[in-house]
């Protein structure tokens, strides 16, 4: 089985809830990557995904 990839672009930088605006997974979920499991690295970029689109979805909002 292959190793899930993280979800890292090397733009880190946390906002005041300590998401990173890059990746947008949680300063608890960037330290726990390295031990976590595939299944659990799979529930990390999948909570990242979503915390990204909304994100984006609340910047398109205040755009209008």
């Amino acid at each position: 089985m292959t190793d899930i990839t993280s979800p890292c672009i090397r733009c880190c930088c946390l906002d005041d809830d300590n998401i990173c605006l890059g990746c947008h997974r949680t300063l608890e979920e960037i330290t726990e990557w390295g031990q976590a499991d595939n299944s659990r690295r799979q529930a990390i970029c999948d909570a990242a995904t979503t915390r990204g689109k909304q994100r984006r979805a609340v910047m398109m909002m205040r755009e209008s």
